[in-house]
């Protein structure tokens, strides 16, 4: 049977076809077949143009020529050897991501990177080393060190990370939850004043909050958290898995306020849309306090890991990516809120090639404006309510932006006539 023909197993006799798959997702009613750059073909022959780019995974555009050559030639090297041996791409990959990322922290060109597989698992390795940094430098007595993070955060779907999650469809019904957090309302520096003391290790945070729908804080927002954690000699965390490697026309977000965090945790498009890739990048004098036996993963940083990863890598540090999402990100940006401006929209605020819309909830859902738009040939999702997230890829061209823009002119002015 080929994989086409395997659309749905059948059930016992009078049932009828039965899916086999876990209903924890709510898709678009499209099934795609094939992707390149930035189009994806359902399996009927439609296109459609990708205004999603998973979530910033596909930040560099669906099976990007030099990615895609990377991973073919490791495939016929080696794919796995488990940390328990070394491997040649290992040390190079650590090397070039430590070069591009490292002196945008204040680890500097003597940081440290610990790869990872996905991005949960990278917040999950800067919770674990805040802690252990706490206990043994800082002094923090074993069983007591809190983080503070922000309301409205999306980190991941842990049982830990959704513990200190308030949104209650990712966290009802995952109880008893990890303690250890205490969550501020996200954009209020007096707010994470207020919960420092003398058990915080950590303040985790993301630049710009994607699930919520590209909330961008005020812009004395994260040179005051510097300066405040630095103070109080507590760790600056910038969770930088949908916000960076490009996404926001700089290598890191938080470039756009002249900030430099201790340790920063990445993902989603370091694996260049083709696996999963991640890892926590920053001071060494923090990570070191991991060692052999107290953390680890089979598949971090494997061979074909590292291969992609380089390759990502190096078109970063190109620059062309940020370039383009400058440039097109500017365009983007003003077309937007010229919408904002005719009615259309009720607000759009981003960075980059990276926005949120919110519509006017009588005119419709998030649903109801990605549904509009599919039938328009264009793919986004919805976060909450009338929200949605726009985030095409860097590698997009100016005409394929401009026509997914006339598309969601063309659904907003729709839905603004009832129909």
């Amino acid at each position: 049977m080929t994989a086409q023909d395997v659309r749905a197993v059948a059930g016992p006799a009078g049932e009828g076809p039965r899916d086999a798959l876990a209903h924890n997702y709510h898709p678009l009613p499209v099934t795609v077949a094939t992707a390149e750059g930035s189009w994806m073909t359902d399996v009927d022959g439609r296109r459609y143009l990708d205004f999603l780019a998973g979530y910033s995974a596909l930040n560099f555009g669906h099976r990007h020529p030099a990615l895609v050559a990377a991973a073919t030639a490791q495939l016929g090297r080696v794919t796995l050897t488990s940390r328990a041996f070394d491997h040649d791409l290992l040390h190079p990959f650590a090397d070039a991501l430590a070069a591009l990322v490292g002196p945008l922290t204040t680890g500097g060109t003597d940081s440290l990177v610990l790869p990872m597989n996905t991005g949960a698992e990278a917040v999950e390795t800067a919770i674990k080393t805040a802690r252990k940094w706490g206990y043994d430098v800082k002094g923090v007595r074993p069983g007591e060190a809190t983080i503070v993070v922000g309301s409205g955060n999306f980190h991941g779907r842990t049982t830990t990370i959704v513990s200190f999650s308030d949104d209650e469809d990712a966290r009802r019904g995952f109880d008893p939850y990890t303690p250890g957090f205490r969550v501020v309302p996200y954009g209020d520096v007096d707010a994470v004043a207020g919960a420092i003391d003398d058990t915080t290790v950590a303040v985790l945070l993301e630049p710009v909050q994607g699930e919520s729908g590209v909330i961008v804080p005020p812009d004395d927002y994260w040179p005051r958290l510097r300066a405040l954690t630095a103070e109080r000699d507590v760790l600056l965390i910038a969770d930088e898995i949908q916000s960076g490697l490009g996404r926001a026309g700089t290598t890191l977000a938080v470039e756009t306020w002249g900030v430099r965090p201790d340790l920063v945790t990445l993902g989603k498009a370091l694996g260049g849309g083709i696996l999963p890739v991640s890892a926590v990048v920053g001071r060494r004098d923090v990570l070191e306090v991991l060692t052999p036996g107290t953390h680890g993963s089979t598949f971090g940083g494997n061979p074909l890991a590292c291969a992609v990863g380089l390759a990502v890598v190096d078109l970063l540090a190109a620059g062309e990516p940020q370039r383009r999402a400058r440039a097109l990100g500017a365009r983007f940006q003003d077309r937007l809120a010229g919408f904002v401006e005719t009615g259309l929209l009720d607000g759009a605020r981003g960075l980059g090639l990276w926005a949120g819309l919110d519509l006017d909830p009588a005119r419709g859902t998030g649903r109801d404006l990605c549904e509009a738009l599919l039938a328009r040939g264009v793919l986004a999702k919805d976060t909450h309510g009338s929200t949605i997230r726009l985030a095409p890829p860097l590698t997009i061209s100016a005409d394929d932006l401009e026509t997914g823009m006339s598309a969601l002119e063309d659904a907003l002015t729709a839905l603004a006539r009832g129909r």
